[in-house]
């Protein structure tokens, strides 16, 4: 049997369930350079209150097999909130879709259909979805986190 959850991407933090017992907490921050007192910059993570174009933000996933039974199959997709060109995933297991999730792929070979019948390289902009597919069981009480980046368009 296949598990699939879909988060909501966007929401500050959301929390889905799936059969078998998986649960998944979807939380996204954006990236804030703060600079101290001495002139020391560091890049800090903070609730997305306001974002504006070009800001940074950091999709995270974590999952949690809450059931007594391993999950076989476990696959999360993402979809790609409309304001948000995709960086990348930290997990070089994870696939991304340009076509609403019909097709699966890495980015750098998808490829975008022009009006004119020609075709160019799928960019972050490009990007509807992102997945990651699990081969492995997924045991009882395993957790894990997922993470991939984006920019405000």
């Amino acid at each position: 049997m296949k598990f699939l959850i879909a988060t909501l991407a966007f929401a500050a933090s959301t929390t889905a369930f799936a059969a078998g017992g998986m649960t998944l907490d979807n939380n996204v921050f954006v990236e804030r350079v703060k600079t101290d007192p001495a002139g020391k910059r560091s890049v800090v993570l903070e609730a997305p209150k306001v974002v504006t174009p070009g800001d940074r933000l950091l999709f995270v996933l974590n999952y949690r097999n809450a059931g007594a039974q391993p999950v076989a199959d476990f696959a999360v997709t993402n979809p790609i909130p409309e304001a948000v060109s995709f960086e990348a995933a930290e997990d070089q297991s994870a696939q991304v879709s340009i076509d609403g999730g019909k097709s699966w792929g890495k980015l750098a070979a998808l490829k975008v259909k022009n009006a004119d019948g020609t075709a160019r390289p799928a960019v972050g902009g490009d990007v509807t979805h992102v997945r990651w597919s699990f081969s492995q069981k997924i045991t009882a009480g395993q957790t894990g986190a997922l993470n991939f980046r984006g920019v405000v368009k």
